[in-house]
């Protein structure tokens, strides 16, 4: 299997979109601005999938699902949030097509809706409607939900699982008694993002607040974490919005309390979708394809035979085998590919392509000498094992793989984050070297916007920790409080 991908150096933006189709991730679909998610992409999202649900639940959630259709007049109810998704909504007309004379589909108008529906852009509003029914009283808190679903917000300008009109998400949404218990749980989920993405992908986050021009529309504070990715650009990899009472006046949302007066509840949302996928990919691929951490790999190891004959195969299947079974008990996810229809060589570079943590190759001569060829994905090393120590090698691997990948990221942050004290420094960075830039900022939306505007960077947070000494604004001069971070972002 031939990868030619572009170099990264040579085009960033090329060679993400040439890899994703590449290894089988994901391809553009028949429908503008969606994507098809293949077998392979998916496999992994459901790796993802499994591991934050299980997070989810550990700390109190329920799953359950809501309407993919909202009426427009809910979005009404809330103004900064309609304000914030109205470029963003698909609407829903009509119910029904005909045909017309000439054989054409056309749509009904006899079949127009008494009022207009919005493709969920996300669940705010008819959750919160739903809510209004659910609670009742001080008993029926704290309600804690999420759902996994998928969205559509009509963007223009798409990139497979970065940026597409319709993508897979889960959005958490939660009602409490009070403002500290809410708090208490935005700040919660900003960590249990922040620890998956961590341990299970391997991409070191710098957790903080957004500024109030970047909040989520609706939210009074949205906590964040953000990724820097190898071309020196910003992702966001995760929100988590306390979003006061705004939501819970709009739905006249309220509780019997203890001492049985009438109170508005105050609630939180917050997400991840399938952007998290470009993240992966973009943290921590090369120029040969995929690099998989062994914890969201479909397959952890593939072993693939090297034969000559129906005889040799029998040989070494019955050994390979014996290794599958023996890696299996272990809690390994190994393939066998005994496919006659490649070469070792083609299977050897899809894997690569692949990002297959580890690939053993057994021939006959492995065989007779009691060892076996493994190869690392992430070094592009490979090794002799001898077949007594095999299956405790390939497991202690499989720690040292997901920790080297994680520091090979953290490094790369630490060595493209500067800190700057002027604004021609400041400028000079985001053009030149890029990446994470922290200096002062005087705290204002309009020094925020100006800033943007000339350099295309915006402040990706305000660091939760680090550096909180005051200083002077590096755009203005006015006081600033504390360093934030900046970016150019995806």
């Amino acid at each position: 299997m031939a990868k030619n991908l572009t170099s990264r150096e040579d085009d960033y933006s090329k060679w993400y979109n040439e890899l994703v189709i590449k290894a089988d991730l994901a391809e553009n679909s028949g429908v503008r601005g969606c994507m098809v998610i293949k077998p392979y992409g998916y496999a992994i999202w459901e790796m993802m999938q499994a591991e934050l649900d299980r997070k989810f639940k550990e700390t109190g959630h329920q799953n359950a699902y809501f309407p993919l259709f909202i009426p427009k007049s809910y979005f009404s109810k809330e103004a900064s949030h309609v304000d914030g998704f109205a470029k963003e909504c698909a609407v829903v007309t009509h119910y029904r097509l005909k045909t017309a004379d000439d054989g054409s589909v056309i749509v009904d108008e006899d079949a127009k809706l008494e009022e207009e529906l919005i493709v969920r852009p996300t669940s705010e509003t008819i959750i919160w409607d739903t809510y209004r029914k659910w609670i009742q009283s001080y008993r029926d808190l704290p309600l804690l939900i999420n759902q996994w679903a998928n969205v559509v917000r009509w963007e223009m300008r798409t990139r497979l699982f970065l940026r597409t009109a319709e993508f897979l998400w889960q959005e958490g949404h939660t009602a409490h008694a009070t403002e500290k218990e809410a708090i208490a749980e935005a700040e919660q989920m900003m960590n249990v993002y922040a620890e998956f993405v961590e341990t299970h992908m391997a991409v070191p986050v710098v957790k903080g607040l957004k500024t109030e021009s970047e909040r989520f529309a609706g939210a009074l504070e949205t906590y964040c974490i953000e990724a820097l990715m190898q071309d020196g650009k910003a992702l966001q990899a995760g929100t988590s919005h306390f979003l006061g009472q705004n939501f819970a006046k709009a739905f006249d949302v309220k509780f019997a309390s203890k001492e049985g007066k009438q109170e508005h509840v105050w609630a939180t949302s917050w997400g991840v979708s399938t952007r998290l996928m470009g993240a992966l990919i973009m943290t921590h691929s090369d120029d040969n394809g995929l690099v998989l951490p062994p914890k969201l790999a479909p397959h952890q190891v593939v072993i693939v035979p090297i034969y000559r004959g129906e005889e040799q195969l029998e040989q070494i299947s019955e050994v390979a085998n014996g290794l599958m079974k023996d890696l299996r008990a272990k809690g390994l996810r190994v393939k066998y590919d005994n496919r006659d229809t490649q070469k070792p060589g083609w299977k050897f570079n899809q894997y690569e392509l692949q990002g297959v943590p580890v690939r053993i190759a057994i021939g006959p001569r492995d065989i007779e000498n009691g060892t076996f060829e493994v190869a690392r994905r992430d070094t592009l090393s490979k090794e002799v094992m001898p077949k007594e120590a095999i299956v405790e090698n390939i497991t202690a691997l499989m720690d040292e793989i997901q920790n080297n990948l994680f520091d090979k990221a953290i490094n790369h942050r630490k060595e493209n984050t500067t800190t700057v004290e002027t604004y021609d420094e400041f400028k000079k960075v985001i053009k030149g070297k890029g990446g994470f830039v922290l200096a002062h900022w005087d705290g204002t939306t309009e020094t925020e916007d100006r800033i943007k505007n000339e350099t295309k960077a915006t402040i990706r947070c305000i660091p939760l920790d680090g550096d909180n000494e005051s200083g002077t604004c590096i755009f203005t001069g006015k006081p600033s409080a504390r360093k934030v971070l900046f970016a150019k972002a995806y």
